[in-house]
C-alpha cells in the first residue's frame, strides 16, 4: 500500500491533536476518575498484609505490567500475572490476603471477567479499573475505579490510546500515593535500585571515587606559595590541600584563589598567609551525592577529603562527580 507523504503542517497538526486528545483524558481522570474509589483502594492497600497481583490482556496487560513495577520499585510488593496463564496453574500464587487489580478498558473482557470470578469465590479482595461501570468486572469488583475518558484519540475511537495514558496515570498516581503514604525516602527507593545511576546517586561514597596517593595535592603548612603552585601543576588540579605534620587539615588553596589575588601575592611568600583556614570538607564516608549537593551550592571545584581524625586523605574534583553521572 503505497503511504502518500504529508507536510509539516498536517504531521503537526495530528500529533497535536492527539496529545490534546490525551491530555483531556487526564482532566477527566483527575477530575472524576480520582475520588472516594481510588481512596478507599489506597486505604485497602496500605491495610493488606499480602501483595498487589496486577492483570489484564493486550495493551491493558502491558499497562498493569508498568503499574505492578512500579508499585514493586516504590516498596509496594506487586507482580503481573496474564489471565490465561492464571487460568493454567499461575492462580495458585494468589491467596486470600492478596489484592487483584485488573485492567479492561471494556470491563467485558473474557478472560479478566473469568479470572476476577475465581479470585472473588476465593475471597481475594478484587479491584477493577475500567471505563465501564456497568460492566460485568465492575459488578465483580470490591472496588471500581472508573477512567472516565470520552475517546481514543485514534480517528477510529479504537487504538488503545486514551484509554491506555488514563490507566498509566492512575497507576502512577497510586504508586507515589502509597510511597508518600508509607513514608518512603530516597534512600528506601535506593534499596531497590543498587545498579544505574540511581543506585550511584545513593551508595557511592566519597572514598570510591576521590582522588587519593599522588593524584591527591597536598603540601605542609610551613611551604611557600611556590610549592603549591608546583604541587598543583604537578597534580594537574586547581587547588592544594595544606596540612600540618600530624596531615590534619589546616587550609586550601585554588587557583581562583591566586588568580583573584595575584596582585597581592609573592611566590615565596608563606602558604599560610593566603590559604583559606578552616576550608570546607567532607568525610570519606558520605555520599557522593552529599559531595555534589556541596559543589553545586557553594559554587566551588573541588573539595578536600578528610578522615575521622580530620587528616587528609583526598580530594575530589567536579569532573569525578560528572565521570559517574552523579551531577
Amino acid at each position: 500500500m503505497a503511504i502518500s507523504a504529508q507536510t509539516d503542517r498536517r504531521v503537526i497538526k495530528i500529533a497535536r491533536e492527539v496529545i490534546e486528545t490525551e491530555i483531556e483524558s487526564l482532566k477527566n481522570l483527575k477530575l472524576k476518575g480520582i475520588n472516594s474509589s481510588f481512596v478507599r483502594l489506597i486505604n485497602l492497600i496500605i491495610s493488606s498484609k499480602g501483595k498487589i497481583v496486577l492483570s489484564g490482556v493486550g495493551k491493558s496487560g502491558i499497562i498493569a505490567q508498568k503499574i505492578s513495577s512500579t508499585l514493586t520499585s516504590t516498596k509496594t510488593p506487586s507482580i503481573f500475572i496474564h489471565p490465561t496463564e492464571a487460568m493454567h496453574g499461575d492462580i495458585g500464587i494468589i491467596s486470600s490476603e492478596d489484592i487483584l487489580i485488573l485492567l479492561s478498558n471494556s470491563g467485558e473482557t473474557i478472560e479478566v471477567n473469568k479470572f476476577a470470578s475465581i479470585c472473588s469465590k476465593r475471597n481475594v479482595k478484587i479491584v477493577s479499573i475500567t471505563n465501564n461501570p456497568k460492566s460485568k468486572l465492575a459488578s465483580i469488583s470490591d472496588i471500581s475505579i472508573i477512567i472516565n475518558y470520552k475517546k481514543e484519540a485514534c480517528p477510529y475511537n479504537i487504538v488503545p490510546t486514551s484509554s491506555a495514558i488514563s490507566m498509566l496515570a492512575l497507576g502512577d498516581a497510586m504508586a507515589i500515593t502509597l510511597m508518600k503514604a508509607k513514608k518512603i525516602t530516597q534512600k528506601d527507593f535506593a534499596i531497590n535500585h543498587p545498579g544505574g545511576n540511581i543506585g550511584k546517586l545513593f551508595y557511592l561514597k566519597v572514598r570510591e571515587i576521590m582522588r587519593s596517593g599522588e593524584r591527591n595535592p597536598v603540601i605542609n603548612i610551613n611551604s611557600k606559595v611556590k610549592d603549591a603552585i608546583s604541587e598543583m601543576t604537578r597534580a594537574s588540579l586547581g587547588a592544594v590541600s595544606i596540612v600540618d605534620n600530624d596531615y590534619k587539615l589546616r587550609g586550601y588553596l585554588s587557583d581562583g584563589d591566586l588568580r583573584r589575588n595575584f596582585s597581592k601575592i609573592s611566590i615565596s611568600d608563606s602558604i599560610s598567609i593566603h590559604m583559606t583556614k578552616n576550608p570546607i570538607r567532607i568525610n570519606e564516608n558520605e555520599m557522593a551525592i552529599e559531595a555534589a549537593r556541596i559543589i553545586e551550592t557553594r559554587k566551588i571545584d573541588n573539595i578536600p577529603v578528610v578522615d575521622k581524625n580530620n587528616r587528609v586523605v583526598g580530594i575530589i574534583d567536579e569532573r569525578d562527580l560528572l565521570r559517574e553521572g552523579i551531577i
